[in-house]
């Protein structure tokens, strides 16, 4: 896979789009993360009235605060040369960005694609390219597998494929056993 180029490039752009740019990426916050938060509550309210049952929480995606390289002590600020610039502001919008809005915005994103596979994995249970993808939302059986009639119907390496359907899983283990 072929790296995202950036930093080959920042030092060469101009200074008035690195203004401009910076405080973009509080956009996406602003703008995204209620409709991400709604999809969040109802997706997995969705899940657990149609009898969903261990589903990862969302803290299981933000990183241990302790794992943190980083602290208020030690953390590395940019260098203004400017005498006027406050420190503790600085070192404040660093922990804020690296202990706050980093971590706890990823993991939002991850638990919501981590919610819609399981979604996924649930109500089409039909295999494509990337669905070896959402094998960390395996799940026991999907709708299709409940019905004799349905499952019948579906591709038999539907049936039988383990992220959709423990039962393959377990005779994939038997037989490599």
């Amino acid at each position: 896979m072929e790296r995202v180029r950036i930093g080959s490039n920042y030092l060469t752009q101009p200074r008035w789009k690195v203004i401009i740019g910076v405080p973009l990426i509080y956009l996406p916050l602003i703008t995204t993360t209620p409709f991400v938060l709604l999809s969040v509550i109802l997706v997995k309210t969705h899940l657990k009235w149609i009898g969903g049952m261990n589903i990862r929480s969302y803290w299981e995606f933000v990183p241990a605060w302790a794992s943190h390289r980083y602290h208020y002590a030690n953390q590395i600020t940019y260098s203004t040369g400017a005498g006027w610039y406050n420190l503790r502001a600085h070192k404040f919008y660093w922990i804020f960005n690296c202990k706050l809005y980093c971590p706890l915005s990823v993991a939002l994103y991850r638990y919501a694609a981590y919610l819609v596979m399981i979604v996924e994995n649930w109500w089409c249970p039909f295999d494509h390219d990337k669905k070896e993808e959402y094998n960390e939302c395996a799940i026991d059986k999907s709708y299709w597998h409940l019905h004799t009639v349905e499952r019948e119907k579906l591709h038999p390496d539907d049936q039988n494929n383990p992220i959709w359907n423990e039962d393959a899983h377990q005779s994939e283990i038997n037989k490599a056993g």
